[in-house]
Formats: C-alpha cells, structure tokens, sequence
C-alpha cells in the first residue's frame, strides 16, 4: 500500500499583472496556510519519502514551507509537465517514481489535481488553494498505477478547515 498526498498549491498573488502566471508568488494567505498545511502532516505522521512540485513559483514556494515544517531534508523534484498539467501527466510521474517511495507528496495545480482525485479515488472534490487530498493507493509498485486501481480518499484537508 502506497500513500499519496496531492495539493494545490496555497494562494498566490495577482497584485503584479505583469508577471508572467508561472511566476506568480504566494500572497499573505498562501505564506500563512502552506507552513500550517505542512505542520498538520507532520501531527497526522505523514511525512514523505519525496515531495514532487510543480515548477511555477507559488508551487515552490508552497513545496518549501511545508518541507520545512516536515523537516524534509531532501531535495524537492521539480517537474515541468507538472505545471498546469493534466491528470495523465501527474499519472505518468507517479508511475515513474521509485518503489522505495511509500509515501509521496504531490503539490501542483487545478484542474488537473482534482481530475486526478476523482480519477483515483471515483469522488469529486473540491481542492481550493493549500488544499490535501490523501489517498492510499493499493499498490506495491507506483509502476502498477492504473486508472483502474480503486484508491481510498483516506482524508481531505482544507486550510480553512484549520481556522
């Protein structure tokens, strides 16, 4: 059994409209919510064999406060298909990862995560910025993935949720 934990990225800023969108950073909400997110994995003991992050700059940003809560000492994947990819994109990066990876977290963009969590899981979710889905995934090998394979929605978290 695998774990799998997707989020969106926390909120970002539209206050420069001259940024390009892979650009955007988070705002005040986003830099308040993406450590809290981090912190509640860390109390549930979901702590990652690797996080895997989206290139555009609220995702990374987002990916390093919450290693930094896990104390995730290992460098962060970054991948470019990631970046406003859609859920078959996300599915051939899982089925890329290492079988040592147990449990792995995922932080990239709508709509393509929450098309990943109803393809997964057969539920449609909501997943608003900062959001987790966690999902187990009853697989031994990331590499037997399948969109036939029944995960569980174990839990979704929301930052508001937090409130």
């Amino acid at each position: 059994m695998k774990t799998l934990l997707l989020m969106r990225h926390a909120k970002s800023s539209w206050k420069d409209p001259e940024l390009q969108d892979i650009d955007r950073p988070l705002n005040k909400r986003g830099e308040r919510d993406a450590p809290r997110m981090g912190k509640l994995l860390k109390k549930e003991g979901l702590i990652p064999d690797i996080i895997v992050s989206s290139p555009a700059q609220r995702t990374k940003a987002t990916a390093e406060a919450v290693a930094d809560k896990l104390d995730y000492e290992k460098d962060i994947l970054y991948v470019d298909s990631l970046y406003l990819g859609e859920p078959h994109e996300y599915f051939e990066m899982l089925r890329s990862l290492s079988d040592e990876v147990d449990t792995a977290l995922v932080i990239g963009h709508n709509p393509g995560l929450e098309g990943l969590v109803q393809i997964l899981s057969g539920k449609v979710v909501s997943l608003p910025t900062g959001a987790i889905a966690y999902l187990r995934v009853p697989v031994r090998a990331w590499s037997a993935l399948t969109v036939h394979i029944d995960c569980k929605l174990a839990e979704l978290w929301r930052p508001k949720d937090l409130d």
